[in-house]
């Protein structure tokens, strides 16, 4: 992940700045991805139908955002599923599955682990985009590939987005599920994963 290995050597006197750093690799883990609600069967009869159409809408639009990896389309995208009345935070059923096994799937009746399941959406859509950012180009003269200014500035930008989404997935809404269903979140949501991944992209 770009990093260089240290030896005895450098722990003090004057360290050389490396000529060429070479290309930096972001660890992107597996997208989870959301499966459709119908929000019209649980939540019919306690909101107006035009708010249950908006809430279908907003859940259809993350649903195509990770069935397409479009890193570009991540902005304003954060669900608010909870503002309309706690009571209603148990009345729908979401689904996710991860990308690389669908044998894991996850399904709480839970709004805030919509929220959780979309911040961690977003983070890892961040660092993919970032990765691409990374990515060495040839330049137009033909010459060796190499990854432009403009893009490092850029990459730095959405890592530090990357760590925001996971920061208050941690302080923010984890603390909101209680213990019983925090013990059942897949792996890539625990607490200790977030923290690390969100410490990965103030790294990088």
């Amino acid at each position: 992940m770009g990093c260089f290995v240290s030896t005895p050597k450098d722990s003090g006197g004057n360290r050389r700045r490396p000529g060429n750093i070479g290309e930096v690799l972001v660890y992107v883990p597996g997208l989870r991805i959301p499966k459709l609600v119908d929000f019209s069967e649980s939540l019919g009869n306690h909101l107006s139908r035009n708010l249950v159409e908006r809430l279908s809408a907003l859940r259809t639009r993350i649903v195509v955002m990770a069935g397409q990896e479009a890193p570009t389309i991540t902005r304003s995208r954060r669900k608010s599923a909870t503002q309309h009345g706690s009571q209603l935070q148990h009345k729908v059923q979401f689904v996710w599955v991860n990308q690389e096994d669908e044998a894991e799937e996850t399904a709480m009746s839970n709004a805030w682990y919509e929220v959780l399941s979309v911040l961690h959406l977003m983070a890892m859509l961040s660092l993919s985009q970032a990765n691409l950012l990374l990515l060495p180009r040839t330049s137009a003269d033909g010459y060796q590939a190499k990854v432009s200014e403009e893009n490092r500035r850029a990459s730095v930008d959405i890592f530090l987005k990357a760590a925001g989404y996971l920061d208050c997935a941690v302080r923010h809404v984890l603390p909101q599920l209680p213990p019983e269903l925090r013990r059942e979140l897949p792996v890539d949501l625990a607490e200790g994963v977030l923290q690390a991944l969100s410490l990965q992209a103030l790294g990088q």
